[in-house]
């Protein structure tokens, strides 16, 4: 399979995710609700095409445990509406190399996020990840996402061209000597910009390019005026 066909795969199976039952267009409620949900119960009261899920974070100003649902509709208004998500074409050009260098031990990074006015979570960063662009040397900060690198950045494109608020990108580890692939190509629109029940992590300083990544997904597009932010 070419790269160009991966890539074409890589599209399709990003459509059939976000469409699905528990896709992130079908998130339609995040509710907190202090002590551990009773989950059973609210499955037994919801409507035939709604998931009911658990959720745990850690409050943001007392390091407590925070319990709470997530309502997955099936049917959601989103769903219904989504008609495609806009991306730049192809470019083999924006599939880079770079290296990454595990720190010893746990460190943790603060990361804003869109929902929290201004304050900061600490997420587990396992090393950082060093890329040569454009004549420059940046050293990135990737988290780890249940095992795997999770690159949040921001460049020229935000709020212009691309989601406003930064993509973010599946960093693969090539082998066991740090080298890593940055496939640009498949940089994606975060979950929040697919449904406001979402309180994503923005990029920090590092992770923003003074320069346009003109590739991977754009902006999601709906039919019809259709608004998360109303909906």
């Amino acid at each position: 399979m070419s790269e160009r066909e991966s890539h074409s795969q890589w599209q399709a199976e990003r459509r059939a995710s976000v469409t699905s039952a528990t896709g992130n267009l079908a998130l339609v409620e995040t509710r907190w609700t202090g002590g551990r949900p009773d989950v059973d119960a609210e499955r037994q009261a919801a409507a035939d095409s709604v998931t009911v899920t658990a959720l745990r974070r850690t409050d943001i100003d007392t390091g407590e445990a925070e319990y709470g649902l997530r309502f997955w509709d099936a049917d959601s208004p989103a769903i219904r509406a989504f008609d495609r998500i806009d991306t730049y074409d192809y470019d083999p050009a924006w599939v880079l190399k770079g290296r990454f260098t595990p720190v010893a031990g746990a460190r943790t990074v603060p990361f804003e996020h869109i929902r929290d006015n201004g304050g900061t979570r600490e997420l587990a960063v396992p090393g950082d990840i060093h890329l040569e662009l454009d004549g420059r040397e940046y050293t990135l900060a990737a988290f780890d996402d249940g095992g795997t690198l999770l690159l949040v950045f921001g460049d020229e494109t935000n709020g212009s061209e691309t989601y406003g608020s930064g993509r973010f990108l599946f960093v693969q580890l090539r082998d066991d000597e740090g080298d890593v692939t940055l496939d640009f190509n498949r940089a994606f629109v975060p979950p929040c910009g697919f449904s406001a029940q979402y309180n994503c992590p923005l990029p920090p300083a590092s992770n923003r390019f003074p320069l346009p990544i003109r590739a991977g997904e754009k902006n999601v597009v709906f039919r019809d005026g259709f608004d998360i932010y109303a909906a």
